[in-house]
């Protein structure tokens, strides 16, 4: 992977965070699935990683508990 498209799966990890944190979404499947409609391509593979999914899962639940 070149340095381009690692900033480019950091940039979709970003929004990812970014739509969890809203409240509107209750697991990282579901933020997968919002990033894919706004035309994120790549946003199976950006969050590919256990870690990504936990802390996208740890923002949503935060954000509903508010």
């Amino acid at each position: 992977m070149n340095h381009l498209d690692d900033r480019g799966l950091q940039a979709i990890r970003q929004r990812a965070y970014s739509l969890a944190e809203t409240g509107r979404f209750s697991s990282a499947n579901a933020v997968q699935q919002a990033l894919v409609g706004e035309g994120w391509p790549n946003a199976a593979q950006a969050l590919e990683s256990e870690f990504a999914r936990k802390a996208i899962s740890e923002r949503c639940r935060a954000a509903q508990a508010h």
